[in-house]
């Protein structure tokens, strides 16, 4: 579904593009003013600009239904116990995400940023959420920590955070995954 889908998607942009081009042109031998066919041109990319944004919402919502929607975002309250490798996230023991950071990702998410790790569709019921993490942790050390949750998934969108904290009572990070509200 998803193939044809994009393929529609395509196809539906391209025949606007084509549509529009056509209506330009067919403008510019009616008219000598350069000008008004530059505004033209300029308001029918806005109008592309619009229906494109359009189709990617109605994508979203036709793949990722309210009912069944279920995201994963990654925070990092840390940098003193844990440089941040990489990430691998198991939702009922299948691997569905896994990212490594750049220094400059590291640094966004150091500085307060949110990582969307995964969006998916997860149908009603018990599941078991699986994050692992890597990196160098105290005295330059290759560090790994996993934490598990597992959590009931109703008809609402189910949006989960992967938090890793520094710890300062044992100066170790710690890595914990909280249910959204």
């Amino acid at each position: 579904m998803t193939d044809s889908f994009k393929t529609l998607l395509a196809g539906v942009l391209a025949a606007m593009i084509l549509f529009m081009s056509t209506a330009v042109l067919a403008e510019q031998e009616d008219t000598t003013d350069g000008k008004a066919v530059a505004e033209r041109v300029e308001e029918l990319k806005k109008k592309v600009i619009g229906l494109n944004r359009d189709l990617f919402i109605l994508e979203e919502d036709l793949l990722f239904p309210a009912s069944t929607q279920f995201a994963v975002f990654l925070s990092v309250d840390t940098g003193e116990f844990l440089k941040l490798d990489a990430v691998k996230l198991k939702v009922n023991g299948d691997i569905v995400a896994s990212h490594l950071y750049t220094d400059r990702q590291v640094t966004a998410l150091e500085r307060g940023g949110m990582q969307r790790l995964f969006i998916g569709n997860l149908k009603t019921g018990t599941h078991e959420i699986t994050a692992f993490v890597e990196g160098i942790g105290p005295d330059n050390r290759a560090y790994k920590q996993a934490a598990t949750l597992a959590f009931e998934k109703g008809t609402e969108t189910a949006a989960l955070e992967i938090r890793i904290e520094d710890r300062s009572s044992d100066y170790q990070p710690m890595v914990s995954i909280v249910e959204w509200e």
